[in-house]
């Protein structure tokens, strides 16, 4: 395998050849897979990014596997792509495969979640909204939507070890601390899938006096949420009135659930974190431009009343 050239002779290269334009560029993108509607909408915008660019765009299904992951990496590495995306299955074990990376002068973007490692010098900067902040939004919608109503709230995690679901869980954990008369009772991943999400409700329900001592239903994303308002249906309660739905990422299938009556507030995740990474990107490469170490998105809560525009918008964007 042939050694990349150093970023600093790769610079020095194309200044002497002229300004580097995008579409030299080749990116290695390892998704974690598509276990929400969210995770394709970024899989379809992140290909939809990298075409207005002209970067060659290359993306590897890691299915819900670090493993898979790790292998996608090391191929990239092998392929002397100009640089690696990765939006991290869990936040740890990711020190020796980005050591790698390092030693070929690849550059290494994080999309979406961040990761645990003693040197943060192996990744180049980490594209993510605010998800502590996403989880207290959803905390004090939820606050204020109850009032003084006692409330008990299940609670779906996401992926266990994500930095996200971790994220999520302590906002809404934090934001709950001002409330007294609103407590999780009970707290489960469901592996940020729709059926998993069915089916750990499935359990709450059972659990909690076939649902009726559930107030409301905190999912860390959308998917679960469907799942759960499936699984409340099916128990013969109402989602959105008989328990309140709230979660996180607005993706369609949520807003038709609003205009359903039957989910209640979402705070988005927008899908594009390509776009922020690839200009940093292009930036680092044409100008010897250093990102910072974290770009942050916006976050935005949806209810009801945007529930038409808002699909009407995400449809028109392929979502």
């Amino acid at each position: 395998m042939l050694k990349k050239l150093s970023l600093a002779a790769s610079i020095s290269a194309v200044l002497m050849s002229g300004s580097l334009l995008a579409n030299t560029l080749t990116v290695g993108f390892s998704q974690i897979g598509s276990e929400s509607g969210w995770r394709a909408a970024e899989t379809a915008v992140s290909k939809a990014e990298a075409e207005k660019r002209g970067i060659n765009l290359k993306i590897a299904d890691a299915q819900q596997k670090q493993e898979n992951q790790i292998k996608a990496v090391r191929s990239f590495i092998a392929q002397g792509v100009d640089a690696i995306f990765i939006a991290p299955v869990v936040q740890t074990g990711w020190g020796p495969v980005l050591e790698e990376a390092r030693d070929y002068d690849i550059p290494v973007f994080l999309l979406d979640r961040g990761i645990s490692v003693e040197d943060d010098s192996l990744y180049t900067t980490a594209i993510t909204a605010d998800n502590v902040l996403e989880g207290k939004v959803a905390g004090q919608w939820l606050i204020d939507k109850v009032g003084s109503q006692a409330c008990n709230v299940v609670e779906l995690q996401g992926t266990v070890g994500a930095s996200v679901a971790i994220d999520r869980k302590q906002g809404f954990a934090e934001a709950l601390k001002q409330a007294d008369n609103v407590q999780i009772v009970r707290t489960q991943s469901g592996e940020f899938t729709r059926s998993k999400g069915k089916e750990v409700m499935e359990s709450f329900i059972k659990a909690e006096n076939n649902g009726k001592n559930i107030c409301a239903v905190f999912a860390h994303n959308d998917d679960m949420a469907i799942g759960a308002i499936q699984a409340i249906k099916e128990a013969g309660l109402k989602p959105g009135s008989d328990i309140v739905i709230v979660s996180i990422d607005a993706v369609p299938d949520i807003f038709k659930a609003m205009l359903n009556g039957e989910a209640n507030a979402t705070v988005e995740l927008t899908p594009n974190m390509a776009g922020p990474a690839f200009d940093a990107l292009i930036a680092l490469k044409d100008k010897g431009t250093v990102p910072p170490k974290k770009i942050v998105t916006e976050s935005k809560l949806y209810l009801p009343d945007d529930a038409q525009s808002q699909l009407e918008l995400k449809q028109d964007l392929g979502y």
